[in-house]
């Protein structure tokens, strides 16, 4: 859990380099800034790649840098370094100082929406701590994983597992007042595996990321799930049917249920979408001003992005500009509530941001970005969805999917999928597909399930592009669409 830090904290050369921040501040105030962030960052992390059994990398990475946002003239100017030396950022500073001014002449004017100050120093508590366990021993974590994958009945082909952590140490200051300090550790466990039978294949891949120590991601008995998972495929290759087609009753459990809130809901309600500014590297959105307070599903359905989840790997406190994160109400009782704003899509709206600026490293600026984005618990049991269900069809987990630039026609191709008859599930389909608009999609939800479940990705986005932890989810669905 994150905890404020309280006390002193011993000289390092951290605290040298936080230092600098007010260097900085003070040497752009006298070349006439008029508003200046600051960010500051030092992170230390192991990754290692394992392919068919084989250890084919193992690093040890530390990353260090800062990255200056600031406003003059009502131009926007950015730069960054990683090395921070008085000098070195100085030259920085004058050299993009001279630039910013003369692109401002030309340059549209941007604002930021006035805001509260905040100061606050935390950081995410850990049992294990991440930086503390050698990589003898994450690299026999995963290595029992793969072991039990291959105890499964698959025939695998082939498996990858990709294991990531790093703990970043992140100091923000603005020219307004605000000050953060905040402590993360991050682990990130991501696997592919193929299996074969009677000269057929499924793959699956997924994702597992938590904000926390080591002791997380054991608790999350990743080497049942993924044996589980290679059973269900085995079983899908040697007995499944093939899926049926029409209207039909379909539950799609917590995974399905993640990545339609992510796609149809979290990314067409970024605002800067909305206004255009994301069309050339990511897509636009079918969302306009004037749609918020109007009907896009079923009254049951809330969806919401929520950066303060303990542990989640989408979480944070406070955002890339200094805002206090909160939930936000995408959609509330089927209606289009809020969109995710940063200052200055804030600005522009006539609203204060709501907390979603974010960015990747301190070399690139901080954008509208989803954290933990899912779908608030109905009043069913799973059990209850299915004993209710004549004839449908239950989809455990998806093996693609794929949506247009404006978030309005999409595709989910299922993986692990079942036929329910009579209020059993019976036998394993093969590949049931939902093709449907996000409208139809959120308006044919009928019941909504009790149990959330968050699942971790790494959601893209920008240009230079920035791959940053989310995660999504909700409970299990049920709804009547059309499944070709």
């Amino acid at each position: 859990m994150a905890k404020a830090l309280n006390g002193r904290i011993p000289k390092s050369d951290w605290d040298e380099k936080k230092g600098h921040a007010d260097f900085i501040m003070k040497r752009m105030s006298e070349l006439g800034a008029e508003y200046v962030e600051i960010r500051i960052e030092q992170s230390d992390g192991d990754s290692l790649l394992i392919n068919n059994g084989n250890v084919e990398a193992v690093s040890f990475g530390s990353d260090e840098g800062l990255g200056v946002r600031y406003s003059i003239n009502g131009g926007i100017g950015f730069f960054n370094t990683n090395m921070i030396e008085k000098k070195e950022i100085n030259r920085l500073i004058e050299k993009s100082i001279r630039t910013t001014r003369k692109s401002s002449r030309l340059s549209e004017k941007i604002e930021f929406s006035k805001e509260k100050t905040n100061k606050l120093k935390y950081e995410v508590k850990q049992k294990k701590r991440i930086g503390e366990i050698d990589i003898e021993t994450k690299l026999k974590y995963v290595k029992g994983i793969e072991s039990e994958l291959m105890k499964s009945k698959a025939s695998v082909l082939a498996r990858t597992f990709y294991y990531l952590d790093s703990t970043t140490n992140k100091f923000y200051l603005n020219s307004e007042g605000t000050r953060i300090e905040s402590k993360i550790p991050r682990i990130d466990l991501f696997y592919q595996f193929t299996a074969k039978e009677n000269a057929k294949n499924l793959q699956r891949y997924w994702q597992y990321g938590v904000v926390g120590g080591f002791e997380l991601i054991e608790k999350m008995k990743i080497e049942q799930k993924i044996k589980r998972e290679a059973d269900a495929l085995h079983e899908n290759l040697k007995n499944g049917v093939r899926s049926p087609v029409g209207n039909l009753d379909v539950i799609v459990a917590p995974e399905i249920t993640g990545i339609m809130a992510h796609e149809s809901v979290g990314h067409p309600y970024e605002a800067d979408r909305i206004l255009g500014r994301e069309s050339a590297q990511a897509g636009e959105s079918f969302l306009n001003p004037n749609m918020i307070g109007t009907k896009i599903g079923n009254s049951i359905v809330n969806v919401v992005d929520e950066p303060n989840i303990e542990n989640s790997f989408g979480f944070y406190l406070y955002d890339d500009e200094g805002i206090k994160a909160r939930r936000k109400y995408l959609i509330k009782n089927g209606m289009i509530n809020e969109l995710l704003h940063n200052r200055e899509t804030a600005k522009t709206f006539g609203l204060q941001s709501n907390g979603s600026a974010r960015a990747t490293h301190y070399g690139v600026e901080p954008i509208v970005r989803m954290s933990n984005t899912y779908v608030l618990p109905g009043d069913w049991k799973e059990e209850e969805m299915i004993k209710e269900t004549k004839y449908g069809i239950y989809i455990k987990n998806f093996m693609e999917w794929n949506i247009d630039d404006k978030r309005w026609n999409q595709k989910y191709k299922g993986n692990e999928a079942y036929l329910i008859e009579n209020g059993e599930i019976t036998k394993p389909i093969r590949q049931p597909s939902i093709e449907i608009t996000t409208p139809n999609l959120w308006g044919s939800v009928n019941a909504i399930g009790k149990k959330i479940e968050l699942h971790a990705a790494t959601c893209g986005k920008g240009e230079p592009m920035q791959g940053i932890p989310v995660t999504m989810g909700g409970p299990s669905m049920k709804m009547k669409i059309r499944i070709n």
